[in-house]
């Protein structure tokens, strides 16, 4: 298997000089290199970003900044991303990584608590008190990767901040196969996960496939 993804890799279009570099000082800076999107995945998001055509981009989880980078690569002029991100040790990496991309002006970072943030970013979207969202703040693509522990909290927070036909990428939910071990493990990280694959599967206001690309990547589009 290892071998059949360097074959992918291998044929894929290469990543930038910025995303090389944030890949590097990852690996230097940082002691989870394992939780870098990689230049595959990173791809496939910059590409159904830029199919989906994207405008308003929503991330939870900016690690060192690589998954940003791909995703704000593919907007249009006027195109814009809003990342979230609780680690501030990283902010001085992950800033220098958009700069380096040229993408610093389309790219908001976030630091603080994810749910926190996201519940700022609903008020102003309208989001208050029953209301619908202000049509021309709603997201066109969510990536979703932070807390695993709290995704089924993060899907509720987010979902009428995003469009009608709009997507949301969940990452990890194959959670190291653990989802479908028996018997299932009890930690919370995985029991989260399984109960927001069993949430979206049964979520009649959405269709849904997990792609089998590194951990799982789980691609939701918002019915129209």
């Amino acid at each position: 298997m290892e071998k059949i993804y360097q074959y992918i890799k291998e044929h894929a279009t290469a990543p930038s000089k910025a995303l090389a570099w944030v890949e590097k000082q990852t690996h230097i800076r940082t002691n989870h290199a394992r939780m870098l999107s990689g230049s595959v995945q990173g791809q496939i998001m910059r590409m159904l970003a830029q199919t989906s055509r994207a405008s308003r981009v929503l991330e939870l989880g900016t690690f060192t900044g690589y998954s940003a980078i791909c995703l704000a690569s593919a907007l249009p002029e006027g195109g814009h991303l809003d990342t979230l991100e609780i680690n501030d040790e990283l902010e001085d990496l992950i800033l220098e990584g958009f700069e380096r991309a040229g993408l610093d002006d389309k790219i908001s970072l976030h630091i603080g608590d994810c749910k926190e943030t996201l519940r700022k970013l609903r008020a102003e979207m309208g989001l208050e008190d029953g209301k619908e969202a202000d049509p021309a703040m709603m997201y066109d693509l969510v990536y979703l990767d932070a807390n695993k522990r709290e995704y089924c909290e993060y899907y509720e927070l987010i979902f009428d901040m995003v469009r009608p036909g709009g997507l949301i990428l969940a990452d990890n939910v194959l959670w190291d196969g653990k989802v479908c071990m028996d018997p299932l493990p009890q930690d919370k990280q995985t029991l989260e996960i399984v109960r927001f694959n069993d949430m979206v599967t049964k979520d009649r206001r959405v269709e849904s496939v997990i792609l089998p690309l590194r951990d799982g990547l789980n691609i939701i589009r918002k019915k129209a």
